[in-house]
């Protein structure tokens, strides 16, 4: 027995290589790529790389459809979330469910 750390190992198949991998490989291998970095970089109106949790502020007043409510400029949003998207943040406001912003009307605080 040469190699028994994977010996408890469930194997998942990777679909990358098309290969069957113990679990504990995939994920390192998974968090090797993740580091490389494959992540999606988003930029706020005046260039500011935004992360998840960052607060943002409006530069715009914005209509915000099926809401019937028009979010003003100056207006503080808390704890963004980034959602995969160059271009999209994922946010909460009081009285508005799944507001979606374009990064290009936000600015970073």
């Amino acid at each position: 027995m040469e190699n028994t750390d994977n010996a408890n190992d469930d194997y998942v198949y990777d679909e990358a290589s098309g290969e069957w991998m113990p679990a504990s490989e995939l994920a390192a291998k998974d968090a090797a790529e993740g580091a490389d970095g494959d992540e999606v970089e988003v930029r706020d109106a005046v260039g500011n790389i935004l992360a998840d949790g960052d607060q943002v502020t409006l530069i715009k007043d914005l209509t915000v459809k099926g809401a019937g409510q028009t979010l003003k400029q100056g207006t503080l949003i808390k704890s963004i979330r980034l959602t995969g998207d160059a271009q999209e943040i994922d946010c909460r406001y009081p009285g508005i469910k799944g507001l979606v912003l374009r990064a290009e009307f936000v600015k970073k605080r």
